[in-house]
């Protein structure tokens, strides 16, 4: 599986922008066989959850950072998943990964980089004050 993420960039404080994230490498009906997730690394911290879906309920969760202003989304058809952000903030800069992974239960979000089999790249977002 290979992911490729794409959409970052500057925006000013309380602008949007929308990362996108392509899987390759797996059929559709595959892609849906995986829990999918956003994740951020701003310099010099750790790699933190922003968003994820689960493998069978199709919930998604949100980390209290960005409830409310972010929205994931997926579209099983393209193998491809989003991520709108809306009401940036200087806080929000990072760089950006998305990542999938097979592990059960299947019912559940998981928020751990430990927990994702497969990551992107990582796209780079900056918000300017």
């Amino acid at each position: 599986v290979q992911l490729q993420a794409s959409g970052g960039g500057l925006v000013q404080a309380g602008g949007s922008l929308r990362l996108s994230c392509e899987a390759s490498g797996l059929t559709f009906s595959a892609f849906r066989d995986y829990g999918v997730g956003w994740f951020r690394q701003a310099p010099g911290k750790e790699r933190e959850f922003v968003a994820g879906m689960s493998r069978s309920t199709r919930a998604y969760s949100y980390a209290d950072s960005v409830k409310g202003r972010f929205i994931m989304s997926t579209d099983a058809s393209k193998k491809s998943v989003y991520l709108q952000m809306n009401r940036l903030n200087p806080e929000d800069s990072a760089v950006y990964y998305c990542a999938a992974t097979a592990r059960g239960p299947y019912d559940s979000v998981y928020k751990r980089v430990v927990d994702y089999q497969y990551w992107g790249q990582g796209t780079l977002v900056t918000v300017s004050s």
